[in-house]
């Protein structure tokens, strides 16, 4: 037993051994981190910390867990609740002086708003010279006006008859109680209450009467001193005023008899305007068929009405309003149409009286030539051409305008898609009538109106139109410009669609989805298609035109437009040996078609308007004339221009030196003359700007740059900045660095709290999960049980 507690006890100091040995080289004060500071610095903080190896990493990491995790967690949320109470965030302060310094506080605050406004503490409020204290008790009875100060006051009988029982008012003698001399008998109870009521009422009277007295008084002393004050007060007498009566009051008077304008109708709606209009297409139409299938009396039936005898025939009602309302000014086209369904209501509206067979067989005929009324909107483009096939210019017209009408968007559903499609199918029939030979251009000029109409009902469908049209019109050209170099003038329909587009379309906007592809198609069409003969010219001079329509409001430069003006000025000169302008193609300076509008015989140019020449010579007559025109014009358009001395300068050169107005008519000759004025008395432009001529900088010399250098590196001679500066360089990036690496250590704690975050959010799911499970499967014993 001694061995064994021997080996007990041996065991037992081993232990405490290996412990002491452990906690000895734990805190091995080799490995104590001892920063010494030789002085406090006031307002610097310390960071000569004392501690074992890892100390220092801990307290970084609860630093990071108080603060930077507390705002992470705060992060998005939009209340926050802030304890303001004193001493709550001061650790040094113990809870007992907390609550008492917190009490001490709240009195403090409550006494200063107490006696903010007390100036004395010992003086009393009063208030018409009575204490507030002694007021508030209520001990003063506040009496009525119209009763006397002795109301509320019981008297002695009365308190004695209500209150004592009756006692006092049959009081019944004693034996040994005398009588009293002279003594009547006693009253009984009934006597006693009417005696009280008469006295009650004698007493209301007096007070009555008291009341009347006074108020007489009052009213008597009221006008005694009236009386007084108008003798104290001496008032001047008003003087009379005399208004004489202008010319300008009569007028204002006047006009305020004047009748005044009775309310006309109010305006009405675009789809009331629209359905009324199709009501009456409707009636006329109708109206039309009856005639046409030889009913007489559709419209006398109508009109009969039964009349009783006694009928004084005062109910009528006008057929026509002879006052002429006041309304806004439509358009054009509206007014025309008017117009013309008013002439059509008119022919309609015949006699109606009874006709014999040939007026009604000729009536019935008369009703089959007529142009029907209603219209259904075409589906297609060849529906449309079997619509307006067979008809004159102005029933084309007619017929258009009345499928409009009859096919309003406001009216259906579908009527906007029909009326889209025939926008673009009037534009496919224009083309094709332009394409005719010889081209139908009156049909096109009364069908534009309608194109317009439509082009304001539906603005981006007639842009997207249009924009196919233009479009393949530029890329057919394109593509025979890439297979031959060169191109064609287009044909008349191209043409009839520019004009189309200036009239449509605002030619003045900067940059505009269809009249700016437009102008490009011109620019490309003067300048890519060579003239080799007088139509390719006729055709030139044409988009010329256009492209100064486009052009006339806005006045954009058109550079293609003077350059093939010039050129076409250059087909006239008779002599290109020297010439002193440049021209641009698509016209060359010299060759087989560069002498279109050389005149053969001069004598006979100048008896143009005297006497008939050759069909082609007056071509070329008028193609200079044309030409000349258009330069005057532009000459106009771009007289205000900075440059334009320097823009006409080929033309000036061109007119003055190599055309000359001796061998022109008298026409040309003033147009000839008119154009050179126009450019002299322009104002001197300006000089080309160009770039300020400067000395050329010379290229960088290659020299090494020596720096003494001594003691391995360390530069010798700097000054004091110098160093300052190198200084704070050392001590940015140390600063730099160091932020770097705290921002990474935060970045590693959020991720790692995070982490920790989401696993334990995990294992919280697992668990409920698994606890919803366990109650499943019991719920599901028992029921199987």
């Amino acid at each position: 037993m001694k061995k064994q507690d021997i080996k007990s006890q041996r065991s037992l100091a081993d232990k405490v051994r290996k412990t002491k040995t452990s906690t000895e080289i734990k805190n091995n004060p080799f490995e104590v981190k001892i920063n010494r500071k030789k002085f406090d610095v006031l307002g610097r903080k310390s960071k000569h910390d004392v501690g074992l190896p890892g100390v220092s990493r801990s307290k970084a990491i609860t630093k990071r867990k108080e603060t930077l995790l507390k705002e992470y967690k705060q992060k998005g949320k939009s209340s926050k609740f802030i304890d303001r109470r004193f001493g709550e965030y001061d650790t040094k302060m113990a809870p007992e002086d907390k609550i008492l310094q917190r009490f001490a506080m709240e009195r403090q605050r409550t006494h200063e708003k107490k006696d903010v406004y007390n100036l004395n503490e010992e003086e009393e409020l009063t208030h018409y010279g009575q204490s507030l204290a002694e007021m508030e008790k209520f001990n003063d009875l506040v009496n009525s006006d119209d009763e006397t100060e002795e109301k509320g006051l019981l008297s002695a009988e009365l308190t004695a008859s209500h209150f004592g029982g009756g006692g006092g008012l049959l009081k019944k003698k004693t034996p040994g109680e005398p009588e009293a001399e002279g003594s009547q008998r006693a009253k009984s109870r009934q006597e006693l209450i009417e005696e009280l009521i008469q006295k009650s009422r004698q007493e209301k009277r007096e007070r009555q009467v008291q009341k009347e007295e006074a108020q007489e008084l009052t009213e008597k002393l009221d006008q005694e001193w009236r009386s007084i004050q108008a003798l104290m007060v001496k008032k001047t007498p008003k003087a009379t005023v005399v208004f004489q009566v202008d010319e300008y009051d009569m007028m204002v008077r006047e006009l305020g008899f004047e009748m005044k304008a009775q309310p006309s109708e109010k305006m009405k709606t675009p789809e009331e305007l629209a359905k009324e209009e199709r009501e009456k297409l409707q009636k006329l139409e109708a109206d039309r068929l009856r005639r046409m299938m030889g009913d007489e009396g559709g419209a006398s039936t109508q009109s009969q009405i039964h009349m009783s005898a006694d009928d004084l025939n005062d109910g009528f009602i006008l057929d026509k309003h002879d006052k002429k309302t006041l309304a806004y000014q439509g358009s054009e086209n509206e007014e025309r149409n008017e117009e013309e369904e008013e002439e059509e209501e008119e022919t309609s509206a015949k006699a109606k009286t009874s006709l014999t067979k040939e007026e009604l067989k000729a009536q019935q005929e008369a009703a089959k030539a007529e142009l029907p009324y209603t219209f259904a909107a075409p589906e297609s483009y060849e529906g449309l051409k079997d619509l307006l096939h067979g008809h004159t210019p102005d029933n084309q017209r007619l017929i258009v305008a009345r499928t409009q009408k009859c096919n309003h968007p406001s009216l259906a559903v579908g009527n906007k898609l029909k009326l889209q499609k025939l926008f673009g199918f009037l534009l496919e029939y224009i083309g094709e009538l332009a394409s005719r030979s010889p081209p139908e251009l009156a049909t096109v000029d009364k069908l534009i109106p309608e194109l317009y109409t439509l082009c304001q009902m539906f603005p981006d469908a007639a842009c997207k139109a249009m924009q196919g049209i233009l479009g393949d019109a530029a890329h057919s050209m394109e593509e025979v410009i890439e297979v031959k170099g060169h191109a064609t003038f287009p044909t008349l329909d191209t043409f009839v669609y520019l004009k189309v587009t200036a009239l449509l379309f605002p030619t003045s906007d900067f940059r505009h989805p269809v009249t700016t592809p437009a102008m490009l198609l011109i620019s490309q069409t003067l300048t890519k298609c060579p003239v080799r003969s007088l139509q390719d010219l006729a055709s030139g001079l044409l988009l010329c035109c256009l492209a100064v329509e486009y052009v006339s409001f806005s006045k954009r430069f058109f550079p293609e437009l003077i350059t093939f003006l010039t050129g076409t000025l250059h087909l006239a000169v008779q002599d290109k040996s020297s010439l002193g302008y440049t021209v641009v193609p698509p016209f060359r300076p010299s060759g087989k078609y560069s002498d279109l509008l050389v005149p053969s015989d001069s004598e006979s140019w100048k008896s143009w308007s005297k006497k008939s020449l050759p069909l082609s010579w007056r071509a070329r007559l008028m193609c200079l004339s044309t030409c000349l025109d258009l330069v005057k014009r532009c000459c106009l358009l771009y007289k205000d221009l900075t440059s334009f001395t320097h823009i006409f300068q080929p033309t000036r050169e061109l007119l003055s030196k190599h055309l000359s107005s001796q061998t022109l008519p008298g026409p040309l000759q003033e147009l000839h003359s008119s154009i050179l004025e126009i450019i002299g008395d322009a104002p001197a432009t300006h000089s080309r700007l160009v770039f300020d001529k400067k000395k050329p900088i010379p290229l960088k010399l290659l020299t090494p740059k020596i720096v003494e250098v001594l003691d391995y590196g360390k530069k010798r001679g700097s000054t004091r900045e110098d160093k300052e500066k190198e200084r704070l360089k050392h001590k940015y990036k140390k600063e730099f660095k160091g932020a770097v690496r705290e921002i990474r250590k935060d970045s590693r704690f959020l991720a790692r709290e995070k982490l920790t975050e989401r696993k334990r959010k995990v294992k919280e799911l697992f668990g409920s999960l698994a606890t919803q499970e366990g109650e499943w499967k019991a719920l599901k014993r028992k029921k199987r049980k």
